[in-house]
């Protein structure tokens, strides 16, 4: 059955039809790990933010004799720690190597016990790099490139004294030439890199989704656009299909105009669907998708999606209580599945340029969105607790992080169970640690308290994926 949640949620229309034979089931959590709060990557920076996004690394992931399983994790940060202001911190992807050993008991593991189900190691470090082998920065995008080449204008600190693409980096998709894809915040922009980290190709969105402050183009995310995405919420989610035919990206919430001014109008956010294909990509759907609400009607905002069949995805919706924040008690923390089979195409509309689709938050009658049902809680206290973990409560080491962002999927190789796929979710810590290092600079955090990079591990049933598409 479907996972069952305490909080509200308002949603509009009817959820996804599943029939007994394409129900999805949550079978439970199976894993648990952590990386350190302290831990550093091969340049000296704290090694944090992780769990912004994961992916894994194709064909890495294999299974023992002994059911244990082995993989490599590629994860990837976001702009540093930057609790004070923006830091001149560039761009990269880690790899983590990793053993699984899932746990299916019913006995509530210790927390030590519970963290070897899922044991992670620090491999290697790959930086993002743009034109002339500049590096990338995640300072504040105050200035605008002029479009060359085959660049549109791009977001940088200054066109005279910091010429560098700034990248809140936020989605990942893995390519089997070793190339990837990466999804941003400041664009909205989505990015390929080659397997060595050097830009090759940057996609801008539709109009609708570039933040304009009085009529001219305007990347920074410390003041509110008058439309375009919202600050600090651009394209969180970045899923590809399969065959690597089709990449798909979705805001973190609703554009300014479609609502985006208030937490409690911001619902109605957008996915993009491009054919990556063609030279060069060509948009090729748009559809609304109504994010999960409060019971006091605040948008729960989005951070990640997964491809599941072409119609239907997994979402990562939630709160930010929890570790890292100063409310250890979440109400929402949800892996959930919306579908587009029914929702309105509406690329290539006049909402792509300056009508807006859900103005104030009341949705276009012509268009009808997506579809949503909730899925795997993350904050079910009696999974979290038999592997030693707590929603709500002290500010311990076993509280559960604050935000949880990302999503990977593997086949648990199971020939009784062909359906079944190991769900891991990564939180991202914000590098909050006492004893970090950025851009060759020690700093402690102001949040006063060390939070790890933890990462949890769920069995599902999820008869809609194609046997085989996932490693």
């Amino acid at each position: 059955m479907l996972a069952t949640v305490s909080l509200s949620i308002l949603l509009l229309g009817s959820s996804p039809a599943f029939s007994l034979s394409t129900a999805p089931v949550n079978k439970g959590l199976v894993a648990f790990g952590y990386i350190p709060a302290d831990a550093r990557d091969s340049t000296g920076d704290t090694l944090g933010g992780i769990g912004s996004a994961i992916a894994l690394k194709p064909g890495s992931f294999t299974k023992a004799s002994n059911g244990t399983f082995k993989g490599t994790f590629v994860v990837q940060p976001d702009r540093g720690y930057n609790v004070d202001t923006t830091v001149d911190y560039q761009g990269r992807q880690h790899y983590v190597n990793f053993v699984l050993k899932p746990y299916y008991g019913s006995s509530s593991l210790s927390f030590a016990d519970a963290a070897k189900t899922l044991q992670l190691s620090y491999k290697k470090t790959i930086l993002y790099k743009e034109r002339q082998g500049k590096a990338t920065t995640g300072l504040d995008p105050v200035s605008v490139r002029p479009a060359q080449g085959i660049d549109p204008i791009l977001p940088v600190p200054s066109v005279k004294t910091k010429n560098q693409i700034s990248l809140d980096c936020e989605g990942l998709v893995l390519n089997r030439d070793g190339s990837f894809w990466i999804s941003d915040e400041y664009g909205p922009y989505i990015y390929l890199f080659d397997h060595e980290g050097k830009l090759v190709r940057a996609i801008q969105p539709p109009t609708a989704f570039i933040p304009h402050i009085a009529g001219a183009v305007n990347f920074t995310s410390e003041t509110n656009p008058d439309s375009g995405r919202a600050p600090n919420q651009g394209f969180e989610g970045l899923a590809a299909s399969p065959d690597g035919h089709k990449l798909y990206a979705m805001l973190q919430s609703a554009t300014m105009q479609d609502g985006g001014t208030d937490s409690t109008t911001s619902r109605y956010t957008r996915l993009l669907e491009y054919n990556i294909q063609k030279t060069p990509p060509k948009l090729t759907g748009e559809w609304v998708v109504p994010l999960p609400q409060t019971k006091k009607q605040k948008t729960l905002a989005q951070s990640d999606i997964h491809y599941l069949d072409g119609k239907k995805f997994l979402v990562l919706s939630r709160d930010g209580h929890g570790n890292g924040d100063d409310t250890s008690q979440s109400d929402y923390k949800s892996v959930d599945i919306f579908d587009i089979s029914g929702a309105t195409d509406i690329h290539g509309t006049q909402y792509d340029n300056s009508t807006a689709v859900s103005p104030g938050g009341v949705l276009a009658s012509n268009v009808v969105p997506a579809t949503y049902t909730p899925f795997v809680s993350l904050i079910d206290n009696s999974q979290l607790g038999r592997f030693g973990l707590h929603n709500g409560g002290n500010f311990d080491q076993q509280l559960i992080d604050g935000k949880w962002e990302s999503t990977a999927l593997a086949s648990c190789m199971d020939p009784k169970n062909p359906d079944d796929y190991f769900l891991f979710v990564g939180a991202d810590n914000d590098f909050n640690t006492l004893n970090g290092t950025m851009v060759g600079q020690p700093y402690s955090t102001s949040y006063g308290r060390d939070v790890d990079n933890q990462f949890l591990v769920y069995r599902v049933t999820l008869p809609m994926v194609r046997r085989g598409s996932c490693q």
